[in-house]
């Protein structure tokens, strides 16, 4: 993990430490509001800012880390929610909304934060809502930002897909009449006769000729 890319210099030295304090904290960003909470049981500043403290409240499943390049997914469930929690889950469009996962370190005692690095980002793909008489329980499922990788772009060498990637650019404009178009290249031009002047003996000068010369 040592090796891990993304790490904070700031938390190098804790990795191998014999005491640990670790947390987790979700960063869920929807359109009309970012919700940021964290493993703790109470509010926490966070790279400037601020996570709510859900403790026990907050799982998040097993996190696949290895050297291959693939996409692993990802549920983060949060229990004991208010209407308020609730609300935002059943109205917000979450679909491909980013959501961020760290781990972090708390200086031993205190509740200042040491560093955090990134253990997963990727794209919210579907909630669950799930309801009980201690609350509700919210469920996402996420997939790592390489899905992408597995995903068709739908772009094509055309005017219309060049102009969605840079409006300003016309490199493409043309390439619709380039379709049926004829370029004359290493052949004489049809258009070309041979001369059948009389006089003086002299022929016309043929194709071949002009190349010649």
């Amino acid at each position: 993990m040592s090796n891990r890319g993304g790490i904070d210099s700031s938390i190098q030295s804790y990795l191998e430490a014999d005491h640990q304090v670790l947390f987790l904290a979700v960063k869920a960003e929807f359109d009309t509001e970012t919700i940021r909470v964290w493993s703790g049981d109470y509010d926490l500043t966070i790279d400037s800012a601020d996570y709510t403290g859900v403790g026990t409240l907050l799982s998040i499943s097993n996190i696949e880390d290895t050297l291959e390049l693939k996409s692993s997914g990802l549920t983060v469930a949060l229990a004991g929610m208010d209407a308020t929690v609730l609300n935002l889950a059943l109205t917000e469009n979450y679909q491909n909304r980013f959501i961020t996962v760290f781990l972090g370190y708390l200086s031993g005692g205190t509740d200042t934060v040491v560093g955090t690095m990134t253990l997963f980002k990727g794209r919210m793909q579907s909630m669950t809502v799930n309801d009980d008489p201690n609350g509700s329980t919210i469920t996402i499922d996420a997939e790592n930002r390489l899905i992408d990788l597995d995903r068709p772009s739908n772009l094509r060498y055309t005017k219309e897909s060049q102009k969605f990637i840079d409006t300003s650019d016309s490199c493409f404009n043309r390439v619709a009449s380039l379709q049926d178009k004829e370029i004359i290249w290493g052949r004489a031009s049809s258009n070309t006769g041979t001369g059948t002047g009389g006089g003086g003996g002299g022929g016309g000068i043929t194709n071949k000729e002009l190349v010649g010369r």
